[in-house]
């Protein structure tokens, strides 16, 4: 059993910084005329602007971590659990989600029970089911190395403060996290993400355990640039169980012993700067946390006699460990884009080959009713758009937006996919989780395919989604339009949102039984190919390292041309909007970045301003049909876009996103 003390938490103890940080600093005025740029700074104008100057720190260097310096965290790792009475399994990514390491104590326990601490989840969904340890401590690590960039360090109590039904967790009455739903992103089903045998090095890969909330998770950094990150679960003996769970309530700053080992893994060289930290980021007046202790560097225990390094089906081919990849080399699969029509605005790709540059996965094309230069400009405006604007959850203060940006087809096919350099890794996978949630909703083969994936589950949350509305007994047939941002109204425990005593949502579970573990239709929709035996029904064991194959959802029951449309699974925060052409639905846009507003934002104005770069008649919303801001239930209304006020660097431009 994991142990918890309560105590009063200090501020972090890191002091100064890197060269290159401060540089990273100085960067919001200064303007530098060269290629490659983290940050850009944007002059005035309104949201059509298409032409908006930018700026470089300095080109992204060669970072890594090698197989001396995974072994050294890993044994400090070791030495801090042994001091403090526990054995630990411990695990090392590197930035793309490549597993470095997983070293087992010996009689650490083989398993760890995924625990919300909430009696009426217990036992419902993934709430009280147990999983092994090592994948545990994998989802961990990816989550510290996905969620941070150059300009953010967020961890896994980071996260563990954005998801839950409350913002902040421990308050009740206030809107839920602002990453609500992200949890269930980087699915070890998701055909976006990699497997680890389909492409050797190049990410993003898969987690097993999606993104992890529990206490135990950091970024690993070098030089001020994300080069992995670290998870460690914990128990006393092989026969109590660690808990993978969650920090119900920020307010008591309790101690959590994995991570405390965690961070005491990292010396001072890795861990995350205080500049950029958690702690140093706010959203919506409120600050997020990064670690509750922080402990001095432990000494580094001998690792034979200890334990030993484990291989970890579909994660890691063999024990041992290896060297990390260095992001932005074609072996790390995100490489600078080099299509002329982005040039100048940061932008980056994924390629599918590590020994050729030039195999872009996603380049623009065309698809459905949407032409390829519809596409392509779709993705340079929003780019453009994001360039411009300020981040949210990024430092220094200024600092321009960096976000995935996806387009989709009818289908789901992805027709693009581009990103800013710096973006989290994270939203990869996010974003086109977004585009294709808003396109499933709003298409006229929602009500059918819902129910056609699970006719039991799924067919109660979508018949009492499809009869929500007062204004109509049909809403799941095409007749309106769905944003992400609204689709996660009504995937809420409390509805309107964290308004006590309203009802539920009707996509989510119920209040009485809810948790981050078990939150309704979004998890339910890939209970079938995911979540294997946990749900009493039988499925394989090695549910959580499913064949490469496999995507969330590929349900016979919907026909193969749709089968794309769920293949990552769903998202249920701002972000994604339905393309249509007057009243045809033709695609959908994800972005998935630094700020849900201004993800948006990004979303919103690409596809506007991209269709008047081309000509187009496309918009991200119908012509006459419904949009969900036109849907309400007992008087509340739905909201489709939100972006942020004054929202431009350089530029004092309010209101920029036209009412749908």
């Amino acid at each position: 059993m994991r142990k918890r003390t309560d105590a009063v938490s200090g501020t972090d103890a890191v002091k100064g910084t890197t060269t290159k940080l401060k540089r990273i600093a100085m960067a919001v005025a200064v303007c530098l005329a060269t290629p490659l740029v983290l940050v850009s700074c944007g002059g005035g104008g309104g949201g059509g602007s298409s032409s908006e100057p930018s700026f470089n720190i300095e080109p992204l260097g060669t970072q890594s971590l090698s197989i001396a310096e995974v072994n050294d965290i890993v044994a400090r790792a070791v030495q801090a659990s042994i001091s403090r009475g526990v054995q630990s399994t411990i695990a090392i990514t590197d930035r793309v989600g490549n597993v470095l390491a997983v070293y087992q104590m010996t009689n650490s326990s083989p398993t760890a029970r995924i625990s919300s601490g909430l009696s009426g989840a217990d036992g419902m969904g993934l709430d009280g089911q147990s999983v092994p340890s090592e994948l545990a401590a994998i989802a961990k690590a990816i989550t510290g190395a996905y969620l941070s960039s150059t300009g953010n360090a967020f961890s896994t109590r980071t996260a563990s403060q954005i998801v839950q039904e409350f913002f902040q967790p421990g308050e009740t009455g206030q809107p839920s996290g602002p990453l609500y739903g992200v949890q269930f992103s980087q699915l070890p089903c998701s055909d976006l993400n990699v497997w680890l045998s389909q492409n050797a090095t190049i990410g993003p890969k898969r987690s097993p355990l999606g993104l992890s909330a529990d206490p135990g998770g950091f970024p690993i950094y070098q030089e001020g640039r994300v080069v992995g990150g670290i998870g460690v679960i914990a128990s006393t003996d092989a026969g109590t169980q660690g808990v993978y769970g969650l920090d119900r309530d920020i307010l008591t700053n309790e101690v959590d012993l994995e991570e405390e080992i965690a961070f005491a893994a990292l010396p001072e060289a890795f861990r995350a700067p205080e500049q950029i930290r958690a702690n140093r980021i706010t959203a919506n007046g409120q600050t997020f946390q990064f670690s509750n202790t922080t402990p001095a560097v432990a000494g580094a225990a001998a690792l034979a006699g200890n334990g030993s390094f484990v291989a970890v089906a579909g994660y890691k081919a063999v024990a041992g460990v290896i060297a990390g990849t260095s992001y932005g080399t074609s072996q790390s699969g995100y490489v600078a884009t080099t299509a002329p029509a982005f040039t100048g605005l940061d932008t980056f790709t994924l390629i599918t080959n590590p020994a050729d540059n030039t195999s872009v996965r996603f380049p623009p094309s065309a698809g459905g009713n949407l032409t390829q230069p519809e596409v392509q400009n779709i993705l340079v405006e929003g780019m453009k758009i994001a360039n411009r604007a300020r981040a949210q959850i990024r430092i220094p203060l200024g600092a321009a937006a960096q976000v995935t940006v996806s387009v989709v087809d009818t289908t789901g096919q992805v027709l693009g996919l581009v990103r800013s350099s710096d973006a989290p890794i994270f939203g990869t996978d996010v974003s086109v989780q977004k585009a294709r949630s808003a396109l499933a909703f709003s298409s006229a083969e929602a009500l059918t395919d819902f129910t056609a994936i699970d006719a039991g589950n799924h067919a109660a949350f979508a018949n009492a989604m499809n009869t929500f509305f007062t204004q109509t007994t049909t809403a799941l047939n095409g007749s309106a339009a769905y944003s992400a941002r609204a689709i996660g109204n009504v995937h809420r425990p409390l509805f309107p949102d964290g308004e006590v005593g309203t009802p539920t949502g009707p996509l989510s579970t119920p209040i009485s039984q809810w948790s981050p573990f078990n939150v309704g239709f979004q998890l339910n929709i890939v209970t079938n190919k995911v979540l294997g035996t946990l749900m009493g029904t039988g499925r394989a064991a090695n549910q959580f390292s499913p064949p490469a194959s496999l995507t969330c959802v590929d349900d016979v029951n919907i026909p193969a041309g749709r089968q794309s449309r769920f293949a990552n699974g769903m998202q249920i925060f701002p972000g994604g909007f339905p393309i249509y052409k007057g009243d045809t639905l033709v695609g959908a846009i994800g972005v998935s970045g630094d700020g849900v507003d201004q993800d948006d934002m990004v979303g919103y104005l690409g596809v506007i301003n991209g269709a008047a770069a081309v000509g187009s008649a496309m918009r991200p919303f119908p012509s006459t049909l419904v949009t969900a801001n036109e849907l309400s239930s007992s008087g509340e209304f739905l909201k489709y876009v939100q972006c942020p006020q004054t929202p431009f660097n350089n530029s004092s431009e309010q209101n920029v996103c036209p009412t749908p």
